[in-house]
């Protein structure tokens, strides 16, 4: 590996990937889902693994989960309005603008991630559904395939069944305003829980004003050897798009609005039944048939257009583990085929009317053997098979021919790695392959003499070799994880605005140091730090050795929560984000987006059956953008800003 790294650096990395300690470790402790697509509890598997459990949740002073993940080491978001995180990207990794098609963002093990580049509906997820988040760094494309390079999100929702019931209101300043309420319980074979979320905000900028509604749940029928089971939710939601500021607006009036008129609405569904069998003690069956639909809609006054999208998603996702052993070894295989069909369709009211149909299919496998009571190997390989198709309509007031293309891809992906588990630690080590394909938006493009519409076909698949070295420990009163990784990826595939079009870059490189240390101090007081450097930039071609844009090169987040039982929980969040280059800048000629640290405050009494939460969030009023680029057409920076300081209060009835 080359990666470079201070002495200092190097040192926290491999005292924290060796450190003695004498208890279970952490990631042993909790059921992970997400590094073999079936429960685990003994993780075997070797991998950079981050749990998010519903009491973090609670005790952050965040309102969405974008702002709740950004807390992990690895992980960094960008939102471009609002506190709701109705727009928010989140990169794994370092990926910058194509950070939305290299992070998986999986719901329940099912892909989040629509088949252009629209957005995940974070607004669909209500947070009191979810039980816990699992966060994987690193390429997931063995068992995920398509779009894992930078890593897999799982939310992972709560399924027990366990009766309850409760709701919460929340207010605050900017108009905020929200109701949450939940019900859940068990009836013979039947469990059901069914969550509702509903808010809304007038905005912190002029036409930031966000709304969302959103129901979701469970059925569950309990069979002899298994389950089978019915997730569903169904979401609305709108937005003001009050559009980017030049500097000067950005630095004089960061509140104002150079689009006041301009709005966006989205609706939509998601089905999934599924079955989960025990067909015996050694052999374990899921599958899961999905069906989405979401309609988007955008008034763009300032431009005098409109547009409409329509998108449809079905999904089959059978896979089966079988504890096979190996002579006298013990080992377990998982494999399994995805099946995803998607189509879009768009109308604008100033442009050629667009559709793209995509269908894949893949077949997997993954094998873990312990060769040992300490040692276990995993291999893994996947092949996939991706067939597009892209249709513009023909456009006579612009001169404009129709467009029709079509193209089949297939790519390969493996993956081979060795995990110890020692006393109260674990060290693991692995290599491995990544791809991605072209999204569907990505396949439009325009001759640049002719400008006439072209299909994007020849944008080759962009590949990856991925090497980490990482582990994790818990010693008395400290826990924490450590990864340092190297990817080199080839073909990667981005806009680029010298060009006017979406290509194939030249080689490029990330790396980098992940770090998470948790102390308990006392049985009252809790820290955890995250701390993440990235080194992102070409390492050929025409911008060989310029940074990736919109990648910090250091991150890190501070937390502490302190329960004064009687007398109330108190927590505070400090997110730094380092200095990066402006979006689109490939040549590094721009300058740097300024780097930000943020505070946020919470305070919580729990006076059953009541809970009663203050937030102040952004305390310190700072003034910052998390996304910025630089127009080649005004040859000025343009800003979208963030929310300034906002107190909020909630109160939570939980009923007996």
């Amino acid at each position: 590996m080359s990666i470079r790294f201070s002495r200092t650096a190097l040192a926290v990395a491999l005292t924290l990937a060796f450190q003695p300690a004498f208890a279970a470790p952490d990631d042993a402790a909790t059921v992970i889902v997400t590094a073999t697509r079936f429960s685990e509890v003994d993780l075997s598997v070797p991998a950079n693994v981050s749990i998010i459990t519903r009491e973090d949740i609670r005790r952050s002073p965040a309102f969405d989960l974008p702002t709740i993940l950004k807390s992990r080491a690895g992980v960094d978001v960008r939102t471009l309005y609002g506190s709701l995180g109705t727009d928010a990207t989140v990169d794994l990794r370092g990926f910058g603008e194509t950070a939305g098609s290299n992070t998986l963002i999986l719901l329940d093990g099912q892909r989040l991630n629509p088949i252009d580049m629209g957005s995940i509906n974070w607004s669909a997820i209500p947070l009191e559904s979810v039980q816990r988040i699992e966060i994987i760094r690193g390429a997931g494309t063995v068992l995920y395939g398509d779009r894992a390079s930078g890593g897999v999100i799982n939310i992972i929702t709560d399924k027990s069944g366990r009766a309850r019931a409760s709701l919460s209101v929340n207010g605050g300043e900017h108009g905020y305003r929200s109701l949450d309420g939940n019900l859940a319980g068990k009836s013979g074979v039947l469990t059901y829980n069914a969550f509702v979320h509903a808010a809304a905000t007038d905005g912190w900028r002029e036409n930031s004003q966000q709304d969302q509604q959103a129901l979701s749940g469970r059925f569950g029928l309990d069979l002899a050897r298994g389950e089978t089971f019915l997730d569903y939710s169904i979401y609305k939601d709108s937005s003001g798009l009050p559009g980017y500021l030049f500097r000067q607006a950005y630095r004089n009036d960061p509140r104002s609005s150079t689009r006041p008129d301009d709005k966006q609405w989205r609706d939509g569904y998601r089905l999934r039944p599924g079955v989960r069998l025990n067909v015996s003690d050694a052999i374990n069956f899921e599958a899961e048939l999905g069906s989405e639909h979401e309609n988007y809609a955008a008034n763009f006054v300032s431009f005098g257009s409109r547009s409409q999208r329509e998108r449809e998603t079905l999904s089959f996702t059978p896979r089966l583990r079988i504890r096979h052993g190996l002579g006298s070894l013990a080992s377990e295989t998982v494999l399994g085929y995805d099946y995803y069909d998607g189509n879009v369709s768009a109308n604008y009211s100033t442009f050629p009317g667009q559709s793209a149909d995509q269908t894949s299919q893949a077949f997997y496998l993954q094998n873990t053997t312990a060769l040992t009571a300490d040692w276990a190997v995993t291999l893994g390989a996947r092949s996939q098979r991706m067939e597009q198709s892209a249709h513009q309509d023909a456009y006579p007031a612009w001169f404009s021919p129709a467009m029709d293309g079509e193209a089949t891809r297939r790519r390969n992906a493996y993956d081979a790695g060795l995990n110890y588990q020692g006393q109260g630690w674990r060290a693991y080590g692995k290599i491995g392959t990544t791809f991605r394909f072209a999204n569907t938006d990505e396949l439009f493009g325009y001759d640049p003499i002719t400008y006439a519409p072209v299909f994007s076909g020849d944008l080759k698949p962009q590949h990856g070799n991925i090497r980490e070295l990482g582990g994790s420990f818990v010693a008395s009163a400290f826990s924490g994880r450590v990864a340092i990784y190297h990817l080199d990826m080839e073909d990667e595939i981005g806009y680029d605005d010298a060009a006017g079009a979406n290509v194939n870059y030249d080689p490029t490189r990330r790396q980098g140091l992940e770090v998470e240390i948790e102390w308990r101090a006392t049985q009252q007081l809790a820290t955890r730090l995250s701390y993440t450097y990235s080194d992102a930039q070409f390492r050929s071609g025409i911008y060989d050795g310029q940074d990736i844009p919109l990648v910090p090169h250091n991150k890190a987040t501070f937390s502490v929560d302190w329960n004064a039982a009687a007398a109330g929980r108190y927590s505070a969040v400090v997110n730094y984000v380092g200095k990066r280059r402006y979006a689109g800048d490939l040549a590094n000629s721009h300058g740097w987006l300024d780097g930000y640290a943020t505070l946020d405050l919470q305070a919580s009494w729990d006076l059953q059956p009541w809970t009663l939460t203050a937030k102040l969030l952004n305390a310190l009023d700072k003034h910052y953008a998390p996304y910025a680029g630089y127009a080649s057409f005004s040859a000025d920076h343009y800003y979208y800003p963030a929310d300034g300081r906002g107190f909020f209060v909630g109160a939570r009835y939980d009923f007996k």
